[in-house]
């Protein structure tokens, strides 16, 4: 067990989910079991030339970070962004099997009603309608359905947001990493900057590894403030044992540390869904969407691959930040985060000049970051390398 994954284990928290996957290890596969989400059926049309997709996620331990910066700031729009988090940890799941129209929305807070009041709820919902309708702007065919909000304070201390996704598309249109072979190249998408359709810089934090982040880089202060921020098992030196206050500078886009850590999910569902439009669905070999498992999610798709990651885009300064901050190595930073890269798109090569061009034209940097391979260790299993920025060759 590395330090990383004793920290994480000590937080409440597990970097590999194992117990999660040996969960659900004897569930179906659906009809495509390479793809990126588990597909089924068409149980809502019964037409077997289409199928169905349902899928749940969440912001996860980031909306405890957003309780902290709102009581800190009185900002409460910034559950705005934590309803974003939630809706793009579905819609780029979704997405990258292929499905762009005909998604159904539902949303389920729940709340503990003492500390969280109904402003916030309120924030939460007008969010999700504000991110669904500039999706609606770029083609993106997302239908709000309502949700639940719950008072839970005897089991939530601050307030959980998670979501759910249906959608209805072709089985011809679906992107399978079954098709994932030697010889593509793997394209990758930038998680920070400031896209066309975003209205600030983004740091690039996704809502992954919020656990391991909020608490590496933010002051013991906080421990003191905010016991219901935090498990109470939790031992004393593993939380909030960083240096950094919500307020503090944090030198790019104007944002403060608070707001770089709570910079809301970006999409790529515009980018994807043109890339969608002009080049052939055939044509892209795979969709890999960093989310848990950071670059090293790609290990799970594909048969006897070898992912080489060996230009992958510069890391941003807040990955640096909770790198130094936490006294984290880049082996355990490239399991947890997405690094600055959370959209994969694996094709044969000469469809990447088109694709890095769609991703500029809507604000978005993105280069070839490596090469797919055969594993000549087995047939079956899959690895990983990456190339970190001090050139050190880490394998998974």
């Amino acid at each position: 067990m590395t330090n990383y994954d004793e920290k994480y284990l000590k937080r409440g928290a597990s970097a590999s989910k194992s117990e999660v996957h040996s969960a659900i290890k004897n569930s179906g596969k659906g009809l495509f079991p390479g793809a990126f989400c588990k597909i089924i059926e068409d149980k809502l049309g019964n037409d077997p030339e289409y199928c169905n997709i349902m899928h749940a996620d969440g912001a996860g331990t980031k909306s405890s970070l957003a309780y902290i910066y709102y009581k800190e700031t009185g900002d409460k729009s910034v559950f705005r962004g934590i309803a974003q988090d939630s809706l793009v940890m579905n819609v780029d799941d979704v997405i990258a099997v292929g499905a762009t129209s005909n998604m159904l929305f539902s949303n389920t807070i729940g709340r503990n009603k003492h500390i969280i009041p109904g402003e916030i709820i309120a924030e939460i919902v007008d969010g999700y309608e504000e991110v669904i309708s500039m999706l609606n702007c770029y083609g993106i065919d997302i239908h709000s359905c309502g949700g639940e909000t719950a008072d839970v304070g005897d089991l939530v201390k601050t307030i959980i947001v998670d979501s759910t996704l249906t959608a209805r598309m072709k089985r011809s249109d679906v992107i399978n990493n079954d098709n994932i072979m030697p010889g593509d190249i793997i394209v990758g998408l930038s998680s920070y900057g400031n896209a066309k359709y975003e209205k600030h810089y983004n740091s690039g934090m996704g809502s992954n590894g919020l656990t391991s982040a909020r608490h590496d880089i933010f002051t013991k202060i906080y421990f003191e403030k905010y016991p219901e921020s935090y498990a109470d098992k939790t031992p004393t030196e593993y939380v909030y044992c960083g240096r950094h206050n919500l307020t503090d500078s944090f030198g790019h886009g104007g944002l403060s540390v608070g707001q770089a850590v709570l910079s809301p999910t970006r999409t790529y569902a515009p980018i994807l869904k043109k890339i969608f439009d002009e080049i052939r669905r055939s044509n892209i070999h795979g969709i890999i969407h960093n989310s848990g498992g950071g670059q090293v999610k790609c290990r799970s798709f594909g048969h006897g691959i070898h992912y080489v990651k060996d230009s992958i885009i510069d890391i941003p300064p807040l990955f640096e930040l909770i790198k130094e901050s936490g006294h984290n190595s880049y082996p355990e930073m490239f399991q947890v985060f997405n690094m600055g890269c959370r959209m994969e798109i694996i094709v044969p090569e000469k469809f990447a000049d088109e694709i890095l061009d769609i991703s500029k034209s809507l604000g978005v940097l993105s280069k070839v970051i490596g090469r797919i391979e055969n594993n000549p260790e087995s047939k079956t299993d899959n690895k990983v390398t990456i190339t970190a920025p001090d050139g050190q060759k880490i394998v998974y």
